[in-house]
């Protein structure tokens, strides 16, 4: 069986085990920092969930049920998650850096499917395995030795977690500071890169010391206006959530116990969604 959200909230070691997924998640956007940007807002991540979960439950042999624009804008409609123009545009954004491609004619030449590249695939599948890995330390299961056996294991999973993300009020309504951050370019990344530097052992602390110093070199490790994420900082300053030991931008940063508990609840949340999306995909009893 699945883990539940509160086996997976309430587990004793949740904490060191999101801190060594979130620096997995600062690994992978090291390696591709304008691919992995796609995940790093709420709505762009739900957006990429959509177009990948149509693509991976389109019938190759029915061309009138491939991905296109026309599809995947109506399903982004659908689910509130964007409107119209929103979704457009993003779909034009990863054509043109080439995140996605047209599939070869068809029948009908007035279809244009649309299908991920390669090389988009790649980040989608390191950020599935650091989530498993982080299952497989919550309770010894093996789903990543399940997950890396199966070709066809992205396929599988990914639409039931798409599916799952799309139905849970917690992901799409955030609280707080968390929900601050999922709407800034590179919000997650942020996030990630603010726990990742916390050490396990002080979250009981009200004010957690990070291991951040210079905003300017933070803002240019991810790619974003020094002026931007300032402000964003200092909007999660006002509501307590941040602050600095010592003088603004040149001193450690920390982060409230609040918000580093929210950063872990939305990570339990996703985690037993996935946990669901897994079973129900392999079997019940697959990696346990």
């Amino acid at each position: 069986m699945a883990l539940t959200l509160e086996e997976i909230a309430g587990h004793p070691a949740l904490h060191r085990c999101v801190r060594v997924q979130a620096t997995a998640m600062n690994q992978t956007y090291e390696t591709n920092p304008r691919l992995s940007s796609v995940f790093a807002t709420q709505q762009r991540w739900l957006m990429a969930h959509i177009g990948l979960a149509l693509h991976f439950r389109r019938e190759p042999d029915d061309y009138r049920k491939q991905l296109t624009a026309a599809r995947f804008i109506d399903v982004i409609r659908q689910n509130a998650v964007a409107s119209r123009n929103t979704a457009d545009a993003f779909v034009k954004e990863m054509l043109h850096y080439g995140f996605i491609e047209y599939v070869p004619a068809t029948q009908d030449c007035r279809i244009r499917p649309l299908q991920p590249s390669v090389a988009s695939l790649e980040p989608v599948t390191l950020w599935l395995l650091a989530h498993l890995q982080t299952l497989d330390s919550l309770d010894g299961g093996n789903r990543l030795a399940v997950f890396l056996a199966r070709p066809d294991a992205l396929a599988m999973v990914q639409p039931r977690i798409a599916d799952g993300l799309l139905s849970s009020n917690p992901v799409r309504e955030p609280k707080r500071t968390f929900s601050l951050f999922t709407w800034l370019n590179n919000g997650g990344v942020v996030m990630d890169w603010l726990i990742s530097s916390v050490d396990p052992d002080h979250a009981g602390l009200d004010r957690i010391p990070t291991g951040i110093v210079s905003i300017g070199d933070f803002a240019r490790w991810l790619k974003l206006s020094r002026t931007h994420l300032a402000r964003k900082l200092r909007d999660a300053e006002n509501l307590g959530s941040v602050g600095w030991l010592g003088q603004r931008g040149n001193s450690v940063m920390w982060v409230s116990r609040d918000f580093h508990q929210e950063y872990i609840t939305a990570q339990a949340v996703k985690l037993a969604i996935m946990d669901t999306a897994f079973a129900d995909a392999f079997g019940p009893t697959a990696g346990r």
